[in-house]
């Protein structure tokens, strides 16, 4: 026996062991996320920990390492391993903040359900005919977003906020036509997002410019941009962002300027910043905020809800 096998048979051990480990931290740190996000990332928790701890049970019944020739398959399995669960770790989402699940409570106005894969908020009068599809930020609870638009729910606007599998919001681009299939009173959507949802929001805005349907009637930003082009997208534009925003700066938003419509309207919320766009609590590399979070939200549910209202029942 040499001293690479010696030193790979202990590394399966310990690296078997310490995720099992890891994988019960990230699940104490997700907390009711596990019950309330999208189900893809309890199962692959799940699965992680069988793994995990089927093969520390079985390297620490051995006592000496195995056959020479699957030193190889060993070393590419741990290497493997530790990116699975470095990546595991790494999506462990920003849960809710009590505003936010204060504000998931059905009452007189409007219903609030829930679904493994999305939050319906849907007025308990005649609703609009304009709804809004709004993709969170990465790694963010999608209950996160039900404070700042519940005003427009309260409005009479049906809100569906998609929860997308591991928080990615790229992974939830089929998620707007399942909707426009499931809530077909409403004839036109906005189509929103925060962060990278805003930038799925605009991919999926520009694969709809040309349906006869014209089932999009806005596109509605939250600190966010496209990634290409979207001079010619036909409907109105609102672009929300923070000056305290160290995420999406004020730089990178005047940047984006040259990607939209000339007729998109620019609202800054001064002294707010990336984080104060949901309630999720703080995020990393963000700003420092110079205003109270309610101030900052009830800015943005004004605007998103003026934005909204202007493009008709």
């Amino acid at each position: 026996m040499n001293r690479s096998e010696v030193v790979l048979f202990w590394a399966v051990r310990l690296v078997s062991a310490l995720g099992a480990v890891a994988v019960i931290w990230a699940g104490i740190a997700t907390g009711d996320m596990l019950v309330h996000g999208h189900p893809a990332y309890a199962i692959l928790l799940g699965l992680l920990f069988i793994v995990c701890t089927a093969v520390a049970i079985r390297s620490w019944r051995r006592h000496t390492p195995g056959h020479r020739r699957s030193k190889v398959l060993r070393t590419i399995g741990l290497l493997a391993s530790c990116g699975v669960l470095s990546l595991g770790c790494w999506l462990v989402p920003y849960s809710a903040a009590p505003a936010a699940l204060s504000a998931m409570v059905s009452d007189g106005t409007l219903t609030v359900t829930e679904s493994p894969t999305q939050i319906l908020m849907t007025p308990t009068g005649t609703p609009s005919d304009v709804g809004v599809f709004f993709q969170p930020g990465a790694l963010v609870d999608a209950r996160a977003y039900a404070a700042v638009l519940r005003p427009l729910a309260e409005s009479g606007h049906t809100v569906v906020i998609p929860k997308q599998p591991f928080g990615i919001a790229f992974l939830s681009t089929g998620a707007f036509n399942a909707a426009r299939t499931e809530h077909r009173p409403v004839a036109r959507w906005v189509l929103g997002g925060h962060s990278l949802g805003g930038v799925v929001a605009a991919i999926d805005a520009q694969s709809l410019a040309n349906d006869p349907g014209r089932p999009v009637a806005g596109v509605l930003f939250f600190a966010s941009y496209p990634a290409s082009d979207m001079r010619t997208l036909p409907v109105p534009v609102l672009s929300l962002s923070a000056s305290n925003d160290a995420l999406t700066t004020q730089e990178k938003v005047k940047a984006s300027r040259s990607l939209l419509p000339k007729d998109t309207t620019y609202t800054e919320i001064n002294g707010g910043v990336h984080a104060n766009f949901g309630d999720y609590g703080t995020q990393s590399g963000d700003g420092e905020p110079t205003i109270s979070r309610d101030e900052a939200r009830t800015e943005i549910s004004a605007a998103s809800l003026a934005f909204v209202q202007s493009l008709g029942r």
